[in-house]
């Protein structure tokens, strides 16, 4: 496989149409919906059911999966390009088929459910008619699955299920819910969890309460603080192995991690094309914004970055086509996932400076901006941990050098030279 920077003449031209597709018909429907997830609101699929349709008559649904899975198979390359134009949008991934959770837990039914499994969930869910939720994260443990508590213990042909759980995203509008939970206590750190799928009309199943998030300004908070007490779930719905819950989130987190990258990207490009927008429309002095220096360093400081940062996410989509194993590309994953925040968070400060008061206002989308880039900071785990596991992949197979200097100690070098080339040194 060759690396290019250009899409292929084909793939290109569907671009150009997503590209006026989502500025025409689906930003609109993002001002007046109240939440692209909900399935039961006749509103909004009243508007994003027919986009849907005109999405899959142009082969673009559900992009990040193979035909077998009714997708396209374009790849990670192509659909970071594709993630680049709907990033921009809040109803744009569920338009095209390709939002979080539901993304990632296909990923999780499509390899280790069953038939019946896939039957009742996978179908309806790669099709929108149902939505999921992904139940992992701990109110005392945080996203660490070694700190978790949640317990699942078997009873005859069942597993009974108690703890609780928050973050559970989209758990108030979900069909099912998928949940890693402590089957083998004391076995060794990453061998304790399974993860199960719940159907969320289960007896025990429990919304405490909808947690909201600054910046996601729904009425009721769409990321719930759940409870379990006593689910009783069949044995048929344990997904991969029993102590297998660590490898199977894997699965669904190495593609997360890079398609929120991907969404970022556009979200980035947006903020930059709208203080272009402003320094060359807002009056300053003699001349407008776009004429000081100062603002031409925000630019250009905005620009460098945002490339840096998408080809890296690029190269990262290559290498996941190339390799077709996350674990290959783990390093690579967690760089782009710890870069993420800071572009974001920067290049939007400066949107809001350029915009003056107006910048800071609930009438601009900057500050749900600003409060998204801590949530990538956090989402699908913590920048600092992505850092450590840069370092701990750069670390492997090095070893400590003998002697009081380094091995590129300039002296050392210079005589290894002299050396070498001595024949030729001493001629006159």
């Amino acid at each position: 496989m060759t690396w290019g920077f250009e899409p292929d003449p084909e793939y290109a031209a569907k671009l150009a149409w997503v590209e006026e597709f989502v500025r025409t018909e689906v930003e609109p429907v993002d001002r007046v919906i109240d939440h692209a997830w909900n399935v039961d609101d006749p509103v909004r699929n009243a508007l994003i059911r027919p986009l849907q349709e005109e999405v899959r008559k142009r082969d673009l649904w559900a992009c990040h999966l193979g035909p077998e899975l009714g997708g396209q198979g374009y790849g990670q390359l192509k659909l970071a390009l594709l993630n680049e134009v709907l990033g921009r949008t809040h109803s744009g991934p569920v338009v095209f088929g390709c939002q979080a959770p539901d993304s990632g837990n296909a990923e999780i039914l499509a390899h280790y459910g069953t038939p019946e499994l896939k039957e009742r969930y996978l179908e309806p869910l790669l099709e929108n008619e149902i939505v999921s939720s992904y139940s992992m994260t701990e109110p005392q443990g945080g996203s660490d699955p070694t700190a978790f508590v949640t317990r699942a213990e078997r009873d005859g042909d069942e597993w009974v299920i108690n703890g609780e759980k928050w973050f559970s995203s989209h758990a108030n509008f979900a069909s099912f819910l998928i949940i890693m939970a402590v089957t083998d206590p004391d076995a060794p750190r990453h061998q304790r969890a399974s993860m199960f799928v719940v159907p969320a009309d289960t007896p025990g199943v429990e919304i405490v309460r909808g947690v909201g998030v600054w910046g996601h300004e729904e009425e009721e908070g769409t990321h719930p603080y759940m409870r379990y007490t006593d689910v009783r779930v069949p044995l048929d719905h344990l997904l991969g192995e029993r102590g297998q819950g660590f490898a199977v989130a894997q699965t669904r987190l190495g593609g997360g991690r890079i398609h929120h990258a991907m969404r970022t990207v556009g979200l980035v490009k947006e903020a930059i094309d709208m203080m272009l927008d402003r320094v060359v429309s807002r009056r300053s002095g003699t001349g407008t914004l776009a004429d000081r220096q100062l603002v031409q360093e925000m630019l250009a400081d905005s620009w460098i970055q945002l490339e840096q940062f998408r080809l890296l996410v690029l190269q990262t989509a290559w290498k996941i086509d190339h390799h077709n194993d996350y674990r290959k590309v783990v390093t690579d994953i967690s760089a782009v996932k710890a870069a993420m925040p800071k572009v974001l968070l920067d290049v939007v400060g400066r949107a809001i400076q350029v915009h003056g008061s107006l910048g800071i206002s609930k009438e601009m989308p900057f500050g749900k901006w600003a409060m998204e880039a801590y949530h990538m900071a956090l989402a699908d785990g913590a920048t600092e941990l992505h850092k450590i596991q840069v370092a701990k992949q750069m670390l492997k197979g090095r070893e400590p050098y003998e002697g009081l200097f380094p091995p590129r100690h300039l002296l050392a070098l210079e005589q290894e030279a002299r050396e070498r080339f001595a024949h030729l040194l001493e001629v006159d």
